[in-house]
C-alpha cells in the first residue's frame, strides 16, 4: 500500500469516528427529509399560481383562468404534500395529515393573493423609483421575500418543521433578507431595498410598516440560547411605523407604538410611545487639509 492510499485509509477512519459521535445522524440508512430542490420547484409553482401572468407558461395561459388556477394547485397539492409527508414517519395516518395541511395552504390562497396585492401596493406607493407595479413584481428583492414569508408562514402556523425554514432560508440566499417565517407581519408591508434585514422567529410588525435596508429585529438572547415556547424574543412594531436604514431594535419587551420613525443606525432596546421620532445625536464632522 503506498504512503497516499494509507493516508486515506487513516483519515477515512477518523472520519467514521465522527460519524458516530456526532450530536445528529450522519450515516445510516437514509433519513427521511424534504428536499430542497423540489421545495424550490414548489416555491415557482406557488409564483405562476400567484401572478400567472409574470410567470405561467404561455400555454397554459389559453386555459379559462379557474382551469389554469386549479391546475396549478393540483401540482402544487401533490408535491407539497409529499414534501411535507417526509418531515414526519413513514405511515398512512402522516401521509394523511401532509395533504390535510396542504389542502388547507390551498384554501388560503385567494387570501395571501389579496394580502399579496396590498404589499404590491405598498412597494409602489412607498418607492418613488418604482416606475410600475410590472417592475416590483419581476424585480425587487423585497417582494420576492415577502412573497416566499407569506406562504411559509402559513406552514409555520400549522407546525410544518423545516420547510417553512427551507423556503425562507432560499430567499435570504437571494435577496439577502432574512425573515424567519415565525414572524407575523401585517398588510401593506415595504421593504426598501432589503440587503442585510432580519426579522426574528417571534418579532410582531403591524400594517403599514415601512423597512428599509440593514434593520434588524433580534433578540438579546445570547448564541445558542434555547428559546422557551410561548416567550417573545424579538420586538412588536406597531401600525405606520418607518425604521430607516442600518437601524437595531432589540428584546421582546421592546415594543415601538403606532405612527413611529426610527432613525437611521439607531439602538433601541426599550419601548416608544406612539407618535414619536428616535434619532441618534448627529455625530461631529471634521474635515482635514492635505499637509504642505
Amino acid at each position: 500500500m503506498d504512503k497516499f492510499k494509507r493516508l486515506i485509509r487513516a483519515s477515512a477512519l477518523t472520519m467514521a469516528g465522527q460519524y458516530n459521535a456526532a450530536t445528529l445522524p450522519m450515516y445510516g440508512d437514509a433519513l427521511r427529509l424534504p428536499n430542497r430542490k423540489a421545495i424550490i420547484e414548489i416555491i415557482r409553482l406557488f409564483q405562476k399560481l400567484m401572478f400567472p401572468v409574470y410567470y405561467g407558461e404561455k400555454h397554459l395561459l389559453k386555459l379559462p383562468p379557474e382551469q389554469y388556477s386549479a391546475l396549478l394547485m393540483e401540482q402544487i397539492f401533490d408535491a407539497l404534500s409529499d414534501q411535507i409527508a417526509m418531515t414526519m414517519d413513514e405511515s398512512l395516518e402522516n401521509k394523511d395529515r401532509a395533504r390535510e395541511i396542504t389542502g388547507a395552504l390551498l384554501t388560503r390562497m385567494p387570501e395571501l393573493q389579496r394580502m399579496l396585492q396590498k404589499d404590491l401596493e405598498a412597494f409602489f406607493e412607498g418607492d418613488p423609483a418604482a416606475h410600475n407595479r410590472e417592475e416590483v413584481v419581476l424585480s425587487y428583492p423585497g417582494f420576492f421575500a415577502i412573497f416566499i414569508y407569506r406562504i411559509a408562514h402559513e406552514l409555520y402556523a400549522m407546525d410544518v418543521p423545516m420547510i417553512p425554514r427551507i423556503m425562507t432560508e432560499y430567499a435570504h440566499t437571494g435577496t439577502g433578507i432574512d425573515i424567519n417565517p415565525g414572524a407575523s407581519i401585517g398588510e401593506y408591508f415595504f421593504i426598501d431595498h432589503g440587503t442585510g434585514i432580519v426579522v426574528g422567529e417571534t418579532s410582531i410588525i403591524g400594517n403599514r410598516v415601512k423597512i428599509y435596508q440593514g434593520v434588524t429585529l433580534g433578540a438579546f438572547s445570547p448564541a445558542g440560547m434555547q428559546s422557551v415556547p410561548g416567550e417573545r424574543r424579538h420586538p412588536k412594531v406597531g401600525d405606520n411605523v418607518t425604521i430607516y436604514a442600518g437601524a437595531t431594535l432589540l428584546g421582546g419587551g421592546t415594543e415601538i407604538g403606532d405612527n413611529v420613525v426610527i432613525g437611521a443606525n439607531a439602538f433601541v432596546t426599550t419601548s416608544v410611545e406612539p407618535n414619536t421620532t428616535v434619532s441618534i445625536k448627529k455625530p461631529e464632522m471634521t474635515f482635514r487639509g492635505k499637509k504642505g
